[in-house]
């Protein structure tokens, strides 16, 4: 076999860091990135606060946290974010408290909290009575994504927000510094490229051996992550955002999975979900550990995103920003009750099995994979969208890149 089932994804490899190297950004602006992402505050102003995980609730008082190195997302939080809001900017912006707040880590993604909150004073506090209730933008720094439960809070309440899980100097200084009503123009043009689509096949290559994932789309609009947050409406941005996705009504088939050490995977599909997993390469507990906790909670296998990125933005090595890029494309597993489907935390045979897991496809996260092609299923044709990680054709002319790449 040797190593020649690498050399697609390699080249793509080599491509994405050209681009990238070529790209450049304005220096990250916290009044620019809020005034575009969500406006300016009316009346008194916007009630403003920050969230961070933490291992232990301890850890924020007196921002104990600050003096450990584990918490470097939590430091950008507090550093950038927090005393990033001066008393000019939060006037300007007509925001006003810039409160800051940490609750539990959930240890996993999108996983519902618990209720406990605190501030560096040590007070008890509740996310339900507290902070849900009293803020109009929330913003959640964290390590694990917080997004589906949050969304599903605003909506309850009435807030907006953002989530911002993972940040690192990558983002802040790329995905964070974008101008969003660009971001969004673009978004629009691929949701239009794509939207009311029946189907979608992904073909997959993974150790010289093939595979077809078909997901239905059963004719939906397609939804897109922009960054535009306006007033009117109670919800929450990913950030960075540019994205465009759908929630399946049923999926068919085998992908390609890869464990954060590097076992390879086959996921045998059916229904919609992932029914068993087969070992391709590497250690077969994790193989048994999966199969298990499908077995014990099948919920966890239902596929409930596929979702392309619409950015040409620098991998960062987080999931938030890579799964933005152009060229890439991701299925999900799990809740999907914020992305607009039916699948919620109660569905699941323990809560803490509901998470919403990205699996993002790109060559520096999954080298020995290629997603050979991607094929769109609209009125009875078929349009290729993506191949080897490089949008088509088609693509590239319906967002207006044929010139550009």
């Amino acid at each position: 076999m040797g190593l020649n089932y690498l050399v697609p994804t390699l080249l793509c490899y080599f491509y994405f860091l050209m681009t990238a190297s070529s790209l450049s950004f304005p220096p990250f602006s916290l009044q620019r990135l809020m005034s575009t992402c969500f406006g300016h505050g009316e009346g008194e102003g916007d009630r403003l606060c920050i969230l961070v995980d933490l291992p232990e609730l301890s850890k924020m008082h007196d921002l104990a946290f600050l003096e450990d190195d584990d918490f470097a997302v939590q430091k950008y939080a507090y550093e950038i974010f927090h005393k990033g809001f001066s008393a000019e900017i939060l006037a300007e912006l007509n925001y006003r408290f810039n409160d800051f707040y940490a609750f539990n880590t959930t240890g996993g993604s999108n996983l519902d909290p618990d209720d406990d909150v605190t501030d560096a004073n040590g007070s008890q506090l509740s996310l339900v009575k507290d902070i849900y209730p009293r803020y109009d933008l929330i913003l959640a720094i964290t390590d694990f994504s917080l997004t589906a439960p949050l969304t599903t809070m605003a909506k309850k309440f009435g807030f907006r927000g953002a989530t911002l899980h993972g940040v690192n100097p990558i983002i802040l200084e790329s995905g964070l510094s974008v101008d969003y009503r660009e971001v969004s123009v673009q978004a629009e043009r691929f949701r239009s490229a794509l939207t009311l689509s029946d189907a979608f096949e992904l073909d997959f290559e993974a150790l010289g051996e093939t595979s077809t994932l078909r997901i239905e789309c059963g004719g939906q609009e397609a939804q897109k992550s922009h960054g535009l947050c306006p007033r009117g409406t109670a919800d929450v941005a990913n950030l960075p955002a540019g994205e465009v996705y759908f929630v399946p009504t049923g999926a068919s088939g085998a992908f390609p999975f890869r464990f954060p050490d590097g076992t390879l995977s086959r996921m045998k599909v059916r229904d919609g979900a992932i029914l068993e997993a087969e070992l391709l390469t590497g250690d077969p507990k994790l193989i048994v550990d999966r199969n298990s906790k499908l077995k014990e909670d099948p919920a966890t296998g239902i596929l409930g995103e596929l979702g392309f990125g619409t950015q040409n933005l620098p991998f960062s090595g987080r999931d938030i920003q890579d799964e933005k890029i152009l060229g890439t494309c991701h299925v999900a597993t799990g809740r999907s009750d914020h992305l607009g489907g039916s699948l919620t935390p109660d569905l699941f045979a323990s809560r803490k099995n509901a998470s919403h897991d990205d699996i993002l496809y790109a060559p520096p996260k999954t080298p020995e994979i290629n997603v050979t092609e991607v094929r769109m299923y609209r009125d009875g044709e078929s349009q290729v969208v993506l191949a080897e990680y490089l949008p088509s054709d088609y693509l590239k002319d319906a967002i207006g890149l044929v010139e550009e790449m």
